[in-house]
């Protein structure tokens, strides 16, 4: 099938090199990078969910407008709006934007970062209460008479929206994390699972795991990365370690130690080796403390495309990149890294 290829779109310009700086929320930025994504030809950008940042929904909802094709992904973190207005939100999305809204759920990795919105469920219990709350968002979307719930962490009687999906039956579901908790939750649950960037054996046994777990749900994947390009290879691996020292300046010698799962995974494969497969860099995962996506895809642009459609060999019908100079990246990934990945794919497709 096709390929999915996801962007980033934020309020404001910043990323592991460039420190915040001016105003959190500046319309001109979304708009500005959401037509970049759009130009370049990406299929969907997420918004990303953080406990200090702009409401997201409100800036999906500037990227639609500023936009006419770009899908917009969601992250929303449960446990904070009730799950059936939840559901009523993003319906309203995804009617104002003509059907290109997706939600991807994050449960939240770390307990000091929950509570600051007032959550103390533990670990085990957010994956627990993302589940069911999938499962209400899902009910108010398609069902066609009021309902009622009774579960561990959700009641509701007589529920029902009267705003719809434009995409039928609903919007896309994508959810991920490391651990087994999540595991557990999201792969019967969610019809996208994300994945950070891990070499190519790790993926597959931890793919495998996700499927196992589905059961008859047809889960399929995506896998987020950090592509550097360069017109050589001697060109990318230089511009590579070049972001290395400016991640380390930045951080300024500080080491994060995550306590969520798939930031463990990503700094437990640094301390291996520092490239694996062909291109995949993780000294900059190692040198961030893995917040996020963290691993680095470095080469020319046809290694680089290369290296994705390996993922997608895999299963990964999306892919998720951004670069650490945001908006022109975005650009470069549009002119020389989307389109030869997506020729990549077509060929595979044909012979498949």
């Amino acid at each position: 099938m096709p390929v999915e290829v996801i962007g980033w779109v934020a309020p404001r310009v910043t990323s592991e090199t460039i420190p915040p700086s001016g105003v959190p929320f500046d319309p001109d930025v979304i708009a500005h990078t959401a037509r970049i994504h759009e130009d370049a030809g990406f299929d969907r950008a997420l918004i990303g969910y953080f406990t200090s940042a702009p409401d997201g929904f409100l800036v999906g909802a500037h990227a639609a407008a500023s936009t006419e094709r770009l899908g917009l992904l969601l992250a929303h973190r449960p446990g904070f709006v009730a799950p059936t207005l939840a559901a009523r939100k993003v319906a309203t999305l995804d009617q104002l934007s003509g059907g290109r809204a997706a939600v991807h759920f994050i449960s939240g990795g770390n307990d000091a970062d929950q509570a600051k919105d007032g959550d103390y469920v533990d670990h085990a219990g957010r994956y627990r209460r993302t589940a069911e709350y999938i499962e209400l968002l899902k009910e108010t979307w398609t069902s066609d008479v009021p309902f009622s719930h009774d579960g561990e962490f959700y009641r509701v009687e007589k529920a029902y929206s009267e705003i719809r999906c434009v995409q039928e039956p609903r919007i896309p579901v994508y959810g991920g994390g490391g651990s087994q908790s999540a595991i557990d939750a999201l792969a019967p649950n969610v019809d996208v699972f994300m994945l950070w960037g891990e070499p190519l054996k790790e993926t597959a046994e931890f793919m495998q795991r996700v499927r196992d777990a589905a059961g008859v749900n047809p889960v399929t994947f995506s896998v987020s990365t950090r592509p550097i390009l360069g017109e050589t290879e001697d060109a990318a691996w230089e511009r590579a370690y070049k972001i290395l020292d400016q991640v380390k300046a930045v951080n300024g010698g500080r080491t994060r130690v995550p306590t969520n799962e798939a930031s463990k995974r990503l700094l437990a494969v640094a301390a291996q080796e520092d490239v694996f497969d062909t291109c995949l860099f993780t000294k900059l995962a190692e040198a961030s403390g893995a917040p996020g996506n963290s691993t680095a895809l470095v080469g020319t642009p046809e290694t680089v495309a290369k290296a994705m459609a390996a993922y997608y060999d895999l299963g990964a019908t999306s892919l998720l990149i951004r670069g650490y100079d945001p908006v022109a990246d975005a650009e470069d990934y549009g002119r020389e890294l989307i389109p030869r990945l997506r020729e990549l794919v077509a060929a595979r497709d044909a012979e498949a």
